[in-house]
């Protein structure tokens, strides 16, 4: 009697416990991307506005540095050009990674230097070690984004609610820490700085980052007008071709393949009529 009892409270503690350490956040808002579906492509000149927005205001935070300049030209990314089937060769790759400074070390000296990057060259972690990162973030160390998109459920359509969530309209009776945000679309426990009922309490979590968007932040160079909805959107795109580069590759493999297994079992069927067209069954 007595193990049954305290099996049972295990499992009642046990089935508890989830409940108790379940983080809630409101749901991704309902986004379209041009990438959805089975037949889905990327937009170049979306993921050209999305490098803009990304090195014009992510980059000086969040590093990605598992994507190389060259990634830039391959084909499906942001500036491939059939001109150039070999991206180290494309002279916007080249311009755009010559625009950093990489860190190396002086062949002859041995001392640190910086020098124009090439298109070999992956992009530069703005802060030398993830120490400074925090020091310079109130404690909280930016992620690479280079897998972000795929590392955070809900994947593009996480990043463009996180980064349009409005941390203005904090509810009543929420008190958010100095140097904190207050976001819905982040998971989180609110309960902490939450003063109103108990029974009520807020969905979403506190992030470091200060919302990073606005209207007008980036001027897009095909003229496509820069509202806040627009830069989320075009930079989410980019993130997500940056976590997965050959998704178009992959695609029309996959679209060949079932052509090819479609019309070999039209050639099986047809086979196995003519051998046994007649003989009795």
């Amino acid at each position: 009697m007595a193990f049954r009892l305290t099996l049972a409270a295990a499992l009642a503690c046990g089935l508890a416990m989830p409940a108790l350490a379940a983080t809630t956040q409101v749901a991704p808002k309902d986004v379209h991307w041009s990438f959805e579906g089975p037949f889905g492509m990327y937009d170049q000149a979306q993921l050209q506005r999305g490098y803009k927005v990304y090195r014009e205001v992510c980059s000086s935070c969040h590093s990605m540095n598992m994507v190389a300049f060259r990634n830039l030209g391959d084909q499906g990314g942001p500036f491939w050009s059939p001109k150039y089937p070999n991206p180290n060769e494309n002279p916007v790759v080249k311009a755009i990674a010559a625009d950093y400074q990489i860190p190396d070390i002086d062949g002859d000296t041995g001392e640190a230097i910086k020098r124009p990057g090439t298109s070999a060259d992956y992009f530069p972690n703005p802060y030398p070690n993830p120490t400074a990162g925090k020091a310079a973030n109130g404690g909280a160390l930016p992620p690479d984004m280079s897998l972000l998109a795929k590392a955070r459920e809900g994947g593009p359509a996480y990043i463009y609610s996180i980064v349009t969530g409005d941390d203005a309209n904090i509810p009543a009776g929420l008190v958010v820490p100095p140097g904190k945000h207050y976001d819905p679309y982040i998971a989180g426990d609110m309960s902490p700085y939450w003063k109103g009922d108990p029974n009520h309490v807020p969905r979403g979590g506190v992030i470091a980052m200060p919302p990073p968007l606005g209207p007008g932040k980036v001027q897009f160079d095909d003229g496509t007008p820069s509202s806040l909805q627009q830069e989320a959107w075009d930079v989410s795109a980019f993130l997500e071709w940056a976590a997965d580069p050959k998704m178009e590759e992959r695609k029309q493999v996959g679209l060949a393949a079932m052509i090819f297994l479609v019309l070999f079992s039209g050639l099986l069927w047809v086979t196995y009529r003519g051998v046994w067209r007649d003989v009795e069954h």
